[in-house]
């Protein structure tokens, strides 16, 4: 079991991304706790992020983007992006076992976990466009 040290400045960090329903970047992150009247170095929030992040206590998503992003939910499940807008959403269909079994035969690797990012046009974005 891994062993979980929670200093206050990576509690602060973990509590703006537990409470983000945006998927928060390590700006955003940075931005919320100069509101709720914390002042962390970048290097201390960066280094929370990743501290989190190995103690499996968030996820960093790489979602195409330049940042990465942080999610609270470390169950399994996807996420789909707005092309048009950024906006990020969880997906929890699960992924068919027969779609891995054949990547895994595919490619020779033994598949441990996947995860997918499904792009496309977000509701609001949408009803803009037909404007």
């Amino acid at each position: 079991m891994k062993t979980i040290n929670l200093t206050t400045q990576r509690q602060a960090v973990y509590d703006i991304v537990r409470d983000a329903a945006d998927h928060p970047t390590a700006a955003d992150v940075m931005n919320r706790l100069v509101e709720r009247g914390h002042s962390f170095a970048y290097g201390t929030v960066y280094n929370s992020l990743r501290y989190l992040t190995d103690k499996d206590m968030i996820r960093e998503l790489k979602l195409g983007e330049t940042a990465s992003r942080y999610d609270a939910r470390t169950d399994d499940h996807q996420h789909i992006v707005c092309e048009v807008c950024g906006k990020v959403d969880e997906v929890t269909t699960a992924i068919p076992e027969e779609w891995l079994a054949r990547v895994a035969e595919e490619t020779g690797y033994e598949v441990e976990g996947a995860h997918i990012v499904v792009e496309g046009v977000c509701a609001e974005c949408r009803s803009k466009r037909k404007k």
